[in-house]
């Protein structure tokens, strides 16, 4: 391995100057969960590391006019422990706290989550169903890039020369509204999902007036479902619109046969988890709350 440069950045115009001066061969330090991995295994060979962690807006959260935005650095132990922004978007915190270990959890990032660009990453179906919009910064400015078109296949985004990940957003939530997330794991704890889901619904008395759905580790890139949200969207959650909107999960799926499930599998559990975590969210809009799930 040739010689790594590694530098701490003060501050976001710093960190992208030296990720366009690093002309391709610079990785961003947020937690390094998955870069140190991936260097021992010898798949990543940075030129320069770039540490954000010193830079405050990477590694706090904030809140303006009830929408969230979380900095890309942020741990998901930090995350995990908002209060208020657990109460807005609990899918999307259960999500980000299975990143891996609780050990982990003191490092592993939402931002470096995405940018890993794994199909299979739990953080990303919720946040694709939260509508979040990723904030990125280069040497050509500042860019907005809906969630769900930010990775464009395994391992890659669509970022350009020299950008980064600043933040993430989450809109304001209206009233009467929630998600939740479920995977399917082949072990209980820290597995790589067969299949995650993430649903958000917004209610009014028991009707459906709004949802998204995402979709995970059933093809190159998480997917937005738009079939299952218009399925769910004017019902009561009845059962025709849950086997309409399963049917549309599984019918986007595009999956690979691995040793963790087969393209049949992960099909057929892929409509099964939407029904299932469609419930959980309607359960909390009604007050009923979920916790633990996997």
């Amino acid at each position: 391995m040739s010689e790594i440069q590694y530098r701490t950045a003060k501050n976001i115009k710093e960190a992208v100057t030296l990720m366009a001066a690093a002309k391709g061969k610079g990785y961003i330090l947020a937690g390094g969960t998955d870069l140190l991995v991936q260097m021992k295994a010898g798949t990543r060979e940075p030129g320069t590391i770039i540490d954000v962690k010193k830079i405050p807006e990477m590694v706090r959260i904030t809140e303006k006019g009830g929408a969230f935005t979380i900095g890309a650095a942020t741990p998901a132990a930090v995350i995990g422990e908002h209060p208020t922004l657990r109460k807005a978007w609990p899918g999307v915190v259960e999500a980000i706290n299975l990143i891996g270990s609780t050990q982990v959890q003191g490092r592993a990032s939402a931002g470096g989550n995405l940018c890993n660009a794994s199909p299979a990453a739990d953080s990303v179906p919720a946040l694709v169903a939260a509508g979040c919009v990723v904030r990125v910064q280069g040497p050509e400015g500042k860019r907005d890039i809906p969630v769900e078109e930010f990775n464009v296949g395994p391992g890659k985004t669509s970022l350009k020369p020299g950008e980064i990940v600043v933040s993430l957003t989450l809109p304001k939530r209206p009233k009467n509204a929630s998600d939740a997330y479920l995977r399917l794991i082949p072990r209980t704890e820290m597995d790589i999902a067969v299949v995650g889901v993430g649903v958000s619904l917004a209610m009014k008395g028991d009707k459906v007036v709004d949802a998204r759905v995402g979709l995970g580790a059933v093809a190159p890139t998480v997917l937005l479902v738009d079939k299952a949200a218009k399925a769910l969207v004017g019902s009561t959650l009845d059962d025709a619109a849950l086997d309409a909107a399963a049917q549309a999960c599984s019918d986007a799926c595009k999956p690979i046969d691995d040793k963790r499930g087969t393209v049949k599998y992960r099909t057929k559990i892929a409509g099964v988890l939407l029904k299932r975590a469609a419930m959980i969210a309607r359960d909390r809009i009604n007050g009923i709350e979920h916790r633990g799930h996997r």
